[in-house]
């Protein structure tokens, strides 16, 4: 008798103990769950949560809130207001009930309805749910300064182009600015506004962030890379001396450097950081031929080149600059693959993000090269 005692207590034990690790697993799997397509309840959970407030560097200014309303049937629900507008569409994004999240608003959704964290926090927002209490979620500050961040968006007006700015101390973003733009506040009920808009461009793209997706040529911002990886690797120093004629030959052409209506400038004999100063396409040309491609992309990669940059944002709303083939980053694995001399100034088929140029930027400048 005492022996099936013992084996009814053990398997009440084990019943007890998978009830309780079942519950905590669909506690802590919940927002996963609800978050697959196709619930119908997670549209009407959303609306009563009152989400965070996102603000701007400065605490006060807010880019995205709340707006309470009472719906028949759904009772107090929230709906998201942006009063910046245009100002940070792209970083910020929007929450709505139609098309979904993008920007903070998605990335950050965990933290900004309260169900981030842990089992803690997931208990209380059970709790506060039996009290018929509203579920609130948290605030988010973000880096992005407004005065800077506005300013940026009225040099860039009528262009199709972004602005980057960082803090090369800490890599705070500062500004983060995409044209054309578009008003968050038009996603909901008025999307096909957002679809006319027209640009100098051709191809508006509102929706577009290209300070971190657009891909651009980079030029002579890239010299900077390549100056770096001369002086690292040891081949070249400050006093370097170069012989510029205004062009170098690279595979039987002449690669020149910046034409004006005399031709091409020529500088002749200069040293490296002359070399620098001017931007020569020629010296460059050299230094690319002789470090060589592979050489080059290793530097690059060390800048951030060929990763994702690590930002808060959604990862597929932001893109990795390098080499690009048919649309597709393209990692070379032999030297004769890349042509190094138009490699070395910015050109070939290298494409940058404005985000990963603001970086070798504040790299450069925090000396951290």
């Amino acid at each position: 008798m005492n022996a099936q005692i013992g084996r009814l207590f053990y398997v009440l034990v084990v019943l007890f103990v998978s009830v309780i690790g079942m519950v905590t697993w669909w506690l802590w799997k919940a927002p996963d769950l609800e978050a697959r397509r196709g619930n119908p309840t997670l549209i009407v959970k959303q609306l009563t949560i009152e989400r965070g407030t996102i603000y701007a560097a400065d605490g006060r200014t807010v880019f995205a809130r709340n707006r309470e309303e009472k719906r028949k049937n759904l009772g107090r629900i929230f709906l998201r207001v942006y009063p910046q507008h245009e100002l940070v569409a792209h970083p910020v994004g929007y929450s709505t009930i139609e098309r979904s999240r993008t920007g903070l608003e998605k990335s950050l959704n965990d933290y900004l309805t309260g169900s981030n964290a842990n089992l803690g926090t997931l208990f209380d927002n059970a709790l506060d749910k039996l009290k018929g209490l509203t579920q609130k979620g948290n605030d988010v500050v973000t880096t992005i300064s407004a005065p800077a961040q506005r300013l940026a968006m009225q040099q860039l007006a009528g262009k199709c182009g972004a602005a980057v700015a960082l803090d090369p101390r800490t890599g705070r973003v500062l500004v983060l600015a995409s044209t054309p733009g578009y008003d968050p506040n038009l996603v909901e009920g008025n999307f096909n506004e957002i679809l006319r808009t027209r640009a100098a461009c051709g191809n508006a793209s509102p929706l577009l962030d290209r300070a971190t997706q657009g891909l651009f040529i980079p030029g002579s911002t890239f010299k900077v890379v390549t100056a770096a990886a001369s002086l690292d690797t040891g081949r070249y120093t400050p006093s370097s001396r170069f012989d510029d004629p205004g062009y170098c030959i690279e595979y039987g052409k002449k690669v020149t450097n910046f034409s004006d209506q005399d031709g091409p400038e020529v500088f002749g004999h200069v040293n490296f950081t002359q070399a620098v100063e001017h931007s020569i396409n020629a010296v460059f040309c050299e230094i690319g031929k002789r470090l060589g491609a592979l050489r080059l992309i290793e530097y690059a990669k060390r800048f951030g080149f060929y990763g994702v940059p690590p930002l808060e944002t959604p990862s597929n709303e932001r893109r990795a600059s390098g080499l690009y083939q048919r649309g597709k980053l393209f990692s070379p694995k032999h030297d004769y693959q890349v042509d190094p001399g138009r490699f070395a100034f910015g050109q070939e088929r290298l494409l940058a993000t404005p985000l990963e140029m603001a970086m070798v930027a504040a790299a450069i400048a925090n000396g951290a090269s």
